[in-house]
């Protein structure tokens, strides 16, 4: 594998670039604008799809399938507190999820794919994704058609993740990243004065009873060997210290990684909610928000991809945390893998989503050849050397 030191130079001022311009989801403008100018300056084909996204297209001498890659483009509204030296001009908003790194390897991989010494063979397809924080652009592009005009096989993606060490690649196969949705319970009781507690129906006293019920779902109705969260991170209620409160609101999460699992929570969550209801003679009112498909990696991608990068390889434990790349996996085998970040020696250990975080531009390297070696062990591109 061949990567002129000018590429990888080039990759790191992507990054440079890139850095400083985060926009929130299908706001990504300036973001998209660099994109489509550098495939335009290498000769890559590209249409815009998503409102802000794009897709590239390398058509292949002799194809025998369509390989897919994917990043994310999106940053997050976060003020940046890193250390990177190319800030964010753009206030109150960061790359703090390194989606920033993320188009600049894929960039730099379409650079490599458009080097003279470099024959494809098979289509390859860069699929450059607005909005994966939320509401989610992969779900768009999929019905936008984009997988059946491309007669996408297979599609592979990455993110950097600081809880895997430098220099080392996360994965796992099957179920790696859980299935997410919100829910929020509103209760609508009785207020009365404090003093007279008995004229009224107390909202947040319901409001605990449900909190510390809602905890033994999982525990008491879910399989301890099928992991899932079901999380309440915010309890607003109540008018002053005097008044018994008349309504309550409760706001969390539910997490797993099997769909009939996560189904059966929500199906519990009714039904007790409904007994609350009953018992209290109060109205309660919960509204689900299903989000994105747990990200299930194909165990034939995996066996491929373990077999030719063992040595840098980690397989991990299953995440909790979510990614619309699921969508893709729906679609067709996909593989998604974590590029590790964590180096405590330059004080790269910041999670993400943190206002700290931030990563060596070396890791980027890694990206790169995991994307090329990839190729290579398909016989998808061949290198032609110099005699």
């Amino acid at each position: 594998m061949k990567i002129e030191e000018a590429l990888i130079k080039q990759v790191k001022a992507h990054r440079h670039a890139l850095h400083q311009i985060p926009e929130i989801g299908f706001e990504e403008l300036k973001t998209s604008a660099y994109i489509k100018q550098h495939l335009t300056a290498i000769g890559v084909p590209f249409e815009t799809v998503a409102q802000t996204g794009i897709i590239a297209f390398i058509r292949g001498e002799s194809p025998q399938k369509t390989i897919a890659f994917r990043t994310d483009m999106d940053g997050l509204s976060v003020k940046e507190e890193s250390t990177y030296p190319n800030h964010s001009i753009h206030d109150h908003h960061m790359h703090a999820c390194g989606h920033d790194g993320h188009m600049s390897m894929m960039l730099g991989f379409a650079s490599y794919l458009m080097q003279p010494h470099i024959k494809v063979l098979d289509n390859i397809v860069l699929i450059f994704q607005p909005a994966e924080e939320g509401p989610g652009g992969a779900e768009i592009i999929i019905k936008e058609g984009i997988f059946k005009k491309y007669k996408i096989d297979e599609i592979y993606g990455i993110h950097v993740f600081p809880e895997v060490s430098q220099g080392r690649i996360g994965l796992c196969k099957g179920p790696m990243m859980a299935m997410t949705g919100e829910f929020d319970i509103d209760i609508l009781a009785k207020s009365a004065h404090g003093a007279m507690p008995h004229t009224g129906i107390d909202a947040l006293v319901i409001a605990s009873e449900v909190l510390l019920g809602l905890q033994t779902i999982v525990s008491r109705n879910i399989s301890p060997i099928d992991p899932a969260v079901l999380t309440v991170g915010r309890l607003d209620g109540g008018e002053r210290r005097n008044i018994i409160a008349g309504k309550a609101r409760l706001e969390g999460t539910i997490r797993a990684f099997d769909k009939s699992v996560y189904n059966r929570i929500k199906n519990r969550m009714q039904t007790y909610l409904k007994g609350i209801e009953s018992a209290y003679e109060v109205n309660i009112q919960i509204a689900f928000r299903d989000m994105y498909p747990p990200v299930i990696n194909d165990a034939g991608l995996f066996d491929e991809f373990y077999a030719h990068h063992e040595a840098v390889c980690d397989v991990i434990s299953p995440q909790m945390i979510s990614e619309d790349f699921s969508y893709y996996q729906e679609q067709v085998p996909g593989l998604f893998y974590f590029i590790g970040t964590y180096n405590e020696e330059k004080n790269f250990i910041y999670p993400l989503h943190n206002s700290k975080f931030n990563f060596d531009d070396d890791i980027m390297l890694d990206g790169l050849k995991s994307y090329i070696g990839i190729l290579m062990y398909k016989k998808s591109i061949v290198e032609i050397l110099e005699d």
